[in-house]
């Protein structure tokens, strides 16, 4: 199927739409604006409106702070609430359509836990389900490795997320891989979104406003990968005031800068962060050390303006990087870039749009520092992506539709190297691609009891040229080798995906939901490692790999008891995935030209039960979190065909995290976390070839590691709220009683009896004490 042909099929569905709602019209009237907090002037996203008279409607803002409802004429009283903010109600007269902003003010006596829905009974009433919402202004109050608030390490502690490894900001979501994670920063993709190895995140909560995590049954909008959607908005900046604030810790600091370009009209928001571990090498005694690098920094960046009551532009980026350098050894370096032009426009009262330009970059390079072997290798991952959505307010539905085209280039790798190296030089062509996208969502109010969330999206992709493109037959021997022009299409492919999700109250209190999700995936990341790592590589679907395809069946119990001050749900789930990727034992991925010859393709299995009790309100709040689940794959060439444990697969996941404001400047808080050990492939014998020892493995991930678990305790000491110039300390202990986790496990002879193979367990962390002073003014 040509590219030409892809792209009229998208567009057909996307014309048919607008076609139909340019003709609709009823005799009705429509209330709407733009909700936003009166101190700063930003947009609140999800905060709730509710409409009471002869008839009762609901509707929340998006993520523009943008809401609109339409009713039959006649007397109405208006809500605003928003969690953290004093309720708005005022009575309306609706005669005609009616343009209506409102400004909330912050409350100082409403503590609220750090996961909560947009509404006190949000969970319980919308359709959605398998979502959750972090207040990031109170993820301070979470204790974290190194105390560096940490919004990836947060979602971690929720029941269906799983951490992929010791520090690691990678995740896992209901059996999914760490590359089926969709990480949007201000909808730009983010394919590597960690410091340090994964240590760290590349999020600075200082520069975020609001994070939503999609578990499962995600609304149409979003695609492109299978297991979950990560969206992470930046702050726009103070419009009102200029502001400074920031914070000084023992390995790294931080500094946010804001404020109003045009009073009222226009704003924007700096803010910068670095580690400093590489400056206390300078002092260290033994010259070996000194003159090593090992730090990252970002940098996040944002401004907007307001046209006119009905155009808004904003511009935001991001820039991070690592380096790590030992001199006489070796040199490496990662990092992100991304870049996001949006343009906000109401159309009508009705009809609300957006147009996005986004750029995202993700790179690294590894570098050889010994004078006689120096080398360079690099790589790359870059997008260029144009997206276009719309929201139509009819009645009873709340209808979002767009398009969305991008277009992926990856470098696998490039090795340069000087005249005296060893190395030779050499080039893998790179690979480019042309995703595109067409998608409806309606969310539906049938009943004051039953609400519907139900939508398409419609996929295409096709590999292009210019390169030569290889076939490989099921022994990855080449079958095919042809050369292809540029934009000449290699391969296309077409995928439908549906969404469905619906709610049914039972009660104020309680309901039962149920979703059906289809996903698919074009870019497939490759490692051979349990956790990511900044030298992996992705490649995309091709004449050789298929495209992922996960669905997935949800079912869900919520109920909310004493007021919506506390809250319980019970989720059972079940995904089915196809075209799933592994490696041959024994493969190389790296800088090899060829890699498709040395992937194996098969199915994937993923089931569970996620429970969450949670204390939302008050001055003793947490949640506590249980998933029980089992995580499986099958592949042809992997254990005849059987169903083995994928590397992720955890049986127990809890999580318990308590956070008590014992006063007006003390808040003590501590989270514990235990789960079943990693699915590990330990070797059952051994034999020797020329004097070399090699170890035999006869089933994939066939053991456990020993189980993980470890407790966090962390206190806040606020300064005085009622001065301009606000300060607070936080104080942390990770790992409170010095568990030694395994991080890795290896296999060795042992140096005294050569017959005998001995384990050797590596342990990152002990006990890690932190303190972080905060300043804001």
């Amino acid at each position: 199927m040509s590219l030409y042909r892809n792209l009229k099929l998208l567009l057909i569905p996307l014309l048919i739409i607008t076609t139909y709602l340019s003709a609709h019209s009823q005799a009705s009237s429509t209330i709407n604006g733009v909700i936003s907090d009166k101190e700063t002037g930003e947009t609140l996203i999800g905060a709730t409106v509710k409409i009471s008279g002869d008839k009762q409607l609901g509707t929340v803002t998006n993520a523009y702070g943008f809401y609109s409802i339409t009713l039959p004429k006649g007397n109405y009283r208006v809500s605003i609430s928003y969690v953290g903010y004093q309720t708005i109600n005022e009575e309306i007269k609706l005669a005609t359509n009616l343009k209506k902003d409102y400004q909330m003010q912050t409350s100082t006596t409403l503590q609220e836990v750090v996961v909560h829905a947009e509404r006190r009974n949000e969970n319980v009433t919308s359709p959605q389900m398998g979502v959750e919402k972090l207040n990031v202004r109170d993820i301070k109050n979470i204790p974290v490795l190194f105390g560096e608030r940490d919004v990836l390490k947060t979602i971690q502690l929720l029941p269906g997320i799983s951490s992929s490894g010791e520090g690691s900001s990678g995740f896992h979501v209901r059996g999914g891989s760490v590359d089926h994670n969709l990480v949007l920063l201000d909808e730009a993709p983010v394919y590597n979104a960690s410091h340090l190895l994964g240590f760290f995140s590349t999020f600075n909560s200082d520069a975020i406003k609001d994070v939503t995590v999609f578990k499962g049954g995600m609304p149409a909008q979003y695609g492109g990968k299978l297991a979950s959607v990560l969206d992470i908005r930046m702050n726009d900046g103070n419009k009102n005031d200029f502001g400074i604030e920031g914070g000084i810790g023992l390995i790294s600091s931080k500094l946010k800068v804001e404020g109003p370009i045009s009073k009222g009209k226009s704003s924007f928001m700096l803010s910068g962060r670095r580690t400093y571990a590489d400056m206390f090498l300078a002092f260290s005694p033994d010259s070996s050390i000194r003159g090593n690098k090992l730090y990252f920094y970002d940098f996040n960046a944002k401004t907007n303006f307001i046209l006119d009551d009905k155009n808004t532009i904003f511009v935001s980026g991001y820039f991070g990087r690592d380096r790590l350098y030992l001199k006489n050894a070796f040199g490496f370096d990662w990092g992100n870039t991304t870049a996001t032009v949006r343009w906000n426009r109401i159309f009508s009262n009705r009809l609300f749009g957006n147009t996005s330009l986004i750029y995202s970059n993700y790179d690294y390079r590894i570098e050889s520092l010994m004078e006689s072997n120096d080398f360079k290798v690099s790589s790359a991952i870059k997008d260029f992506n144009l997206k276009q959505d719309f929201q139509y307010a009819a009645n009873e539905h709340n209808i979002k539709f767009g398009i969305n085209l991008i277009h992926h280039t990856i470098d696998p790798g490039k090795i340069t190297a000087s005249s005296l190296s060893s190395v030779n030089e050499s080039k893998i062509e790179n690979r480019k691609g042309f995703e595109g996208a067409v998608y409806v969502t309606d969310d539906w109010k049938v009943s004051d009891i039953f609400n519907v969330a139900y939508g398409l999206r419609l996929n295409s992709f096709s590999m292009i040229g210019a390169g030569t493109f290889n076939t490989y037959d099921v022994d990855g021997d080449i079958t095919e080798s042809k050369y292809y022009k540029d934009w000449q299409v290699v391969k296309s492919y077409l995928n439908l995906e549906p969404r469905l999700s619906a709610s049914l109250q039972l009660a104020d209190n309680k309901s039962l939901k149920t979703s059906y999700t289809r996903n698919t995936q074009n870019l497939h990341l490759m490692s051979n490692s349990t956790t990511t790592s900044p030298t992996d590589i992705y490649i995309m679907s091709s004449n050789n790999t298929k495209p992922e395809i996960a669905d997935q069946v949800a079912l869900g119990y919520f109920n909310n008891f004493k007021n919506d001050n506390y809250e319980f749900s019970a989720e059972v789930y079940y995904k089915w995935m196809q075209n799933q990727i592994d490696y041959k034992t024994g493969s190389d991925l790296r800088g090899n030209s060829n890699v498709e010859a040395d992937l194996l393709y098969g199915d994937g299995r993923a089931y569970g039960i996620e429970l969450l009790f949670k204390k939302k309100f008050g001055n003793f709040n947490g949640w506590v979190g249980y998933t029980l689940s089992k995580t499986e794959r099958s592949f042809d060439g992997i254990d005849n065909g059987k169903w083995f444990n994928a590397k992720q697969d955890r049986t127990h996941d809890i999580s318990v995290v308590g956070i008590y404001k014992a006063n007006a400047r003390w808040v003590f808080s501590s989270a514990f976390v235990y789960n079943t050990g990693n699915a590990i492939s330990y070797p059952e014998g051994k034999y020797q070839i020329d004097g070399n020892t090699l170890f035999y493995y006869s089933q994939r991930n066939g053991y456990r590691t020993p189980a993980y678990h470890r407790l966090d305790l962390s206190a806040t000491l606020e300064g005085d709220p009622n001065r301009k110039y606000q300060s607070s300390w936080s104080f942390g202990l990770y790992n409170v009683y010095n568990r030694k986790n395994a991080y890795s496990i290896d296999f060795r002879e042992n140096e005294n009896d050569p017959t005998k193979t001995e384990a050797v367990k590596t342990t990152l962390f002990g006990i890690i004490p932190s303190v972080t002073w905060n300043f804001k003014f």
